[in-house]
């Protein structure tokens, strides 16, 4: 999913080739009404024709794609209704959540509902991420096509068209292509959903890249963020791609930047990405975060686009249906957007050793003893959500000493780098992997050590053997220092699992104070908490001192309770120090220049 950003426990899988259908199938043409805008609500028409008896039930997504999450769209639908050739209404009936059914499938000319957005609309529970998610405004309109689309039974593998009626004056953004008549198409259900779509006021930056199209589309609520100016920042970032993959398997790509008051992150797609952050200045640091996430997401044109298991190619839009391999999807993408910055000089070593300090510092908050595989197979549940950011942490982190090992083994000549590359190559868009049989075929195609390190790191949660990893390259690493000095400290960690802002780590000094481990935050001072505002609210706390006074609102088992706090003093220990061996062997030297240099 999406790479989300540190305020939320944030995703990313994609849907690729789908089951195919016999004889002539029915055609579809969908309609949506982006003029009337006025109650957050998308307005949508289907004109159908040669339906059939077993068509007989419109279906909503439960989930989609990479978002690691329940959805359940069909509780944002409103006024569902079928009508015949004559205009007449047919009897619909609505049986489950996302699912309506029709009483005279073969008599079906068109079917009309309205779909609230996402943005503005309250749910009790399972939020939709807003990179996921839709937003309806007077000078914009963003579309992820899980959000706003259905398909009837049987026909989720069939092509569409799409019509959009928007002011003239507004641009559109996506990686979808359009036909003669202006209708976007797409080869069936999967493809919308694999396409969103952003129209409004939009700016818009082009560029051709080794035979690729590269297109960035803008909506920047007050205009502060350009296309343009991303696109200067990210040359860069692309020509380290470039040179990771060798060549980009795809004619073309599409970044959608949404820029409005919310932080959340990005969704990754076969030939796009969407992004939605919090507009301010495009300064040297937040470009340089603009673009690691951009990296993140690009990356995907390898995983899962070209390499991914059967569940993946076949999406499940009905029953979300985990994938073991997260690991490789999201672990190993976001390990490739870091080292290929590394290795191309973009990024130097020491800012590479924070980034993987700051991952170690994040995968200390989270349970240590929960595998990445089992955190792949519960991930659409709430026990999982708990632990999915540490995906793109612990996730990362093997990635990179799966890379060293290989490296080690193969004398520096193969890592994996080259691994993924062969396997995208073997694969492809078209092609997938048997699910269970993943971890065999890898470990065939590189060392049978490498069976055993998947066993320990992947399959089980073993302690990471950071220490003596790095020390392969030259390079030392103390998992703790203390300094002897006394620090302010919290005593707690904040996160969203489920979207949903809490404490997810409580020390037993704040226990007793009264705050709990789940402790959903409510306000600070009374002044009110949410994702939306959380980057601006809780930075208060770090301009206070030891044994300042303050007090957290929380919401425990439905009730809200007011918690006296204050900031702790503790003991200074820094955590996850490198340092580059100015003495490494020979070996050492050698092994850590075939790391560096390995494009």
């Amino acid at each position: 999913m999406k790479k989300m950003t540190t305020s939320v426990a944030l995703l990313c899988l994609l849907a690729f080739a789908p089951i195919a259908e016999a004889s002539k199938s029915p055609e579809l043409t969908y309609t949506v009404n982006l003029n009337d805008r006025i109650d957050d609500r998308f307005k949508v028409t289907l004109d159908v024709k040669g339906l059939k008896a077993e068509n007989h039930t419109f279906q909503f997504a439960a989930t989609a794609p990479g978002t690691y999450q329940t959805m359940d769209m069909g509780r944002f639908v409103k006024d569902f209704k079928a009508y015949d050739k004559k205009g007449r209404e047919l009897e619909t009936k609505q049986i489950s959540t996302n699912q309506w059914q029709l009483s005279k499938p073969e008599k079906v000319r068109k079917i009309s509902y309205q779909i609230a957005e996402t943005f503005d609309t309250p749910v009790d529970k399972d939020q939709v991420y807003a990179m996921c998610g839709t937003s309806l405004e007077k000078d914009h309109a963003l579309i992820n096509g899980q959000a706003v689309f259905g398909y009837l039974t049987g026909l989720q593998a069939t092509p569409m068209r799409i019509k959009l009626e928007h002011p003239k004056e507004w641009l559109v953004g996506t990686a979808l292509s359009s036909d003669k008549n202006g209708y976007y198409v797409a080869k069936d259900y999967d493809h919308i959903v694999d396409s969103p779509i952003m129209a409004g006021n939009l700016t818009k930056a082009q560029t051709e890249y080794n035979g690729t199209t590269i297109d960035i589309y803008t909506y920047s609520k007050t205009g502060k963020i350009k296309s343009q100016d991303l696109m200067t920042n990210m040359t860069t970032m692309l020509e380290s791609a470039h040179k990771f993959v060798v060549d980009f398997p795809v004619d073309r790509y599409t970044f959608l930047y949404h820029f409005e008051d919310q932080d959340w992150g990005a969704w990754e797609h076969s030939y796009s990405s969407g992004y939605v952050m919090q507009e301010k200045d495009l300064t040297p640091e937040y470009a340089k975060h603009l673009t690691d996430i951009a990296a993140h997401e690009f990356f995907h044109i390898i995983t899962p686009l070209n390499i991914h298991s059967e569940i993946i190619e076949q999406f499940n839009f009905v029953q979300p249906t985990p994938s073991q391999h997260l690991w490789l999807y999201e672990g190993t993408t976001e390990w490739a957007s870091h080292i290929m910055q590394l290795r191309s000089g973009q990024k130097p070593l020491p800012a590479y050793l924070a980034d993987t300090r700051q991952k170690l510092l994040i995968d200390d908050q989270l349970d240590k003893n929960y595998s990445l595989q089992k955190l792949a197979l519960t991930s659409y549940t709430p026990e999982g959500h708990k632990q999915y950011f540490n995906i793109y942490n612990r996730g990362a982190l093997v990635a990179t000493l799966l890379d060293i090992r290989l490296l080690e083994l193969s004398g520096g000549k193969r890592g994996l780098r080259e691994v993924i590359n062969e396997l995208s190559k073997e694969y492809g868009p078209d092609k997938a992997f048997p699910e269970n049989e993943f971890f065999e075929i890898f470990a065939s195609k590189t060392y049978p050590e490498i069976a055993d390190f998947m066993n320990s790191y992947i399959k089980n949660a073993e302690p990471l053997p950071v220490a003596s990893y790095f020390g392969k390259l030259g390079i030392n690493y103390k998992a703790a220092l203390s300094t002897g000095n006394k620090v302010k400290g919290l005593g707690y960690a904040i996160g969203a699992p489920g979207g949903v802002l809490s404490l997810t780590q409580v020390d037993e000094e704040m226990q007793k104070a009264g705050l709990q481990p789940g402790d959903e935050i409510i306000a600070l001072d009374g002044v009110a908490v949410s994702l939306g505002n959380a980057n601006q609210v809780l930075p208060k706390l770090g301009t206070l001192n030891i044994g300042d006074a303050y007090t957290f609102t929380v919401k425990r088992n439905g009730e809200q309770k007011d918690i006296a706090c204050k900031i702790l003093s503790k003991d200074e220990v820094k955590k996850h120090l490198f340092e580059v061996n100015e003495q490494a062997t020979p070996q050492q030297l050698a092994l850590r220049n075939s790391w560096l240099k390995n494009l």
